[in-house]
C-alpha cells in the first residue's frame, strides 16, 4: 500500500456523516410518506395489538375429564330375550380417557363351549374331502385352528372343521333399527377442570353460579342453557350434523370439543368454556368399507358341573371423545417491549424510503442530491440543519 493510499483511508475513517433536514414542497412524497407512516401505525394498533394481542405472553392449557352417562332402556326384540339395560350395561368401560363409549346394537351368540365346528362357507373354509383341511392351521381371518376334517356344514355344503367357541359367531345380519335406539335419550355430565399453569388460573366448566339444584334440572341448550355440562346424547349428534338413529345402528365416533381461550388481562371472569361437536371418523359414501364402530367382548359362566361356557357379544356403538384445548394471554412486558421496538423500527425504516424515491425516482433528483449531500471542513462556520422534512413549504 502506498503512502497516499493509506493517507486517503485514514482521512476517511476521521469523517462522520450526519442526515441534512430539506424541505421539500412535494405534495407526493410527503403523501407517501404520511401514508406510510399511517400503514404502520394501523398494522401494530390494529394487527399486532387488537387481533393478535402480541403484548400478552401465552400458555396452554392441561385439562382433565371425567363423565357420567345416565339412562336405561328396555329391548324385547326376535333377536334376543326381553332385557333391562342400565349403566353398568351400555357404558364400557365405566371411565375411559377423555372419552366414553355407549352401546347402541349388537349381535349375541349365546352359550359358547371350546369344541369342534365346522366353519361358516367361505373360499378358504370350503372343502371337498380332508385333504383340502389342514391341520392345526391357523388363519387369523379364521375361526378358529383346522382339525384337518372336512364335515358337513350344511346339507349341500361341507366346510373344514375347527377348534374354537362354538356354536361359532355369524355376524352377517345386523339389527335395523338399533336395538339400544333408546341411548339418543341418554345423557352425560361432562366435569372438566383446567388450569394455566404460568398464570396460576384455574376454572371448572362446573361455573361458580351453577348450583346442586339447577345440575338437577339443567341441560345444554346452546340458546337458552349454554353453560349446562349436562349434553343429551341424541343433541350431540345433531349438533355435529348427523342423525343418532343412523349412527347407531353401525357406530362411529363423535367428537365433544371444548374451548378454554382466554384473555386473562381483560376478561378473566368470563373465562368460560365454548362447546362444540362434529363426526370424526371418515363418513364417506363412495368409501364406506369397514364403516363404524365396533369391538367384541365376552362374558364368560360356570355350569354346575364346572365347564366353562360364555356369551360373546359383538357391541356396535358410539365413542364419544372429548377434546379440550386453549390459549390464554396476559400482559407480559418483554413481548411488549419486543414487538414496540419492532414497531419503531419499522417507522425509521420509512424516511430513508422517501429518500430513496426522491433521490432516484423524481425528476429533480440531482437538485435534491445537490442539497440533501453536502462536504464541510471545520473551518466552515455556515450553520447546517440536519434531516429530512417532506411538505408543502
Amino acid at each position: 500500500m502506498s503512502k497516499s493510499e493509506g493517507s486517503g483511508c485514514m482521512t476517511c475513517m476521521f469523517k462522520y456523516e450526519t442526515s441534512r433536514t430539506l424541505v421539500i414542497p412535494s405534495k407526493g412524497v410527503a403523501c407517501l410518506f404520511r401514508f406510510a407512516q399511517l400503514l404502520v401505525l394501523l398494522y401494530v394498533v390494529g394487527y399486532v395489538c387488537v387481533v393478535r394481542k402480541a403484548y400478552q405472553e401465552t400458555d396452554s392449557v392441561i385439562s382433565s375429564v371425567t363423565t357420567k352417562v345416565k339412562g336405561f332402556a328396555f329391548t324385547n326384540t326376535s333377536y334376543m330375550e326381553p332385557r333391562f339395560w342400565d349403566v353398568a350395561d351400555f357404558v364400557m368401560p365405566p371411565q375411559g380417557h377423555n372419552s366414553f363409549f355407549v352401546l347402541t346394537n349388537l349381535i349375541v351368540t349365546p352359550k359358547q363351549i371350546q369344541t369342534r365346528c365346522p366353519e361358516p362357507p367361505g373360499p378358504t373354509t370350503t372343502c371337498m374331502d380332508d385333504c383340502d383341511c389342514f391341520e392345526g392351521r391357523n388363519d387369523p381371518r379364521g375361526s378358529g385352528i383346522q382339525t384337518g376334517l372336512c364335515v358337513n356344514y350344511s346339507a349341500t355344503v361341507q366346510t373344514c372343521q375347527v377348534l374354537s367357541w362354538c356354536p361359532l359367531e355369524i355376524d352377517t345380519t345386523l339389527p335395523e333399527p338399533a336395538l339400544l335406539a333408546e341411548a339418543a335419550d341418554f345423557t352425560v355430565l361432562i366435569k372438566n377442570s383446567i388450569t394455566y399453569p404460568k398464570f396460576n388460573f384455574h376454572r371448572r366448566n362446573i361455573l361458580p353460579h351453577i348450583n346442586s339444584s339447577y345440575l338437577k334440572t339443567c341441560e345444554f341448550n346452546r340458546s337458552t342453557d349454554p353453560d349446562c355440562p349436562i349434553f343429551r346424547l341424541k343433541h350431540i349428534a345433531l349438533e355435529a350434523g348427523e342423525d343418532f338413529q343412523d349412527m347407531a345402528v353401525k357406530g362411529g365416533i363423535l367428537g365433544i370439543i371444548i374451548d378454554w381461550t382466554c384473555d386473562l388481562d381483560w376478561w378473566a371472569r368470563k373465562c368460560y368454556p365454548k362447546y362444540s361437536f362434529r363426526r370424526l371418523d371418515n363418513k364417506n359414501p363412495v368409501n364406506n368399507v369397514a364403516p363404524g364402530y365396533n369391538f367384541r367382548f365376552a362374558k364368560y359362566y360356570q355350569t354346575p358341573d364346572g365347564e366353562e361356557i360364555r356369551t360373546l357379544i359383538k357391541a356396535y356403538g358410539i365413542r364419544f371423545d372429548i377434546i379440550v384445548f386453549g390459549t390464554a394471554g396476559k400482559f407480559g412486558i418483554l413481548p411488549t417491549i419486543i414487538n414496540l421496538a419492532a414497531a419503531l423500527t419499522i417507522l425509521s425504516l420509512i424516511p430513508h424510503v422517501c429518500d430513496w424515491i426522491m433521490l432516484t425516482c423524481m425528476s429533480k433528483r440531482d437538485l435534491y442530491h445537490k442539497h440533501k449531500v453536502a462536504h464541510m471542513t471545520e473551518g466552515d462556520s455556515q450553520s447546517v440543519s440536519m434531516g429530512t422534512t417532506y411538505g408543502t413549504q
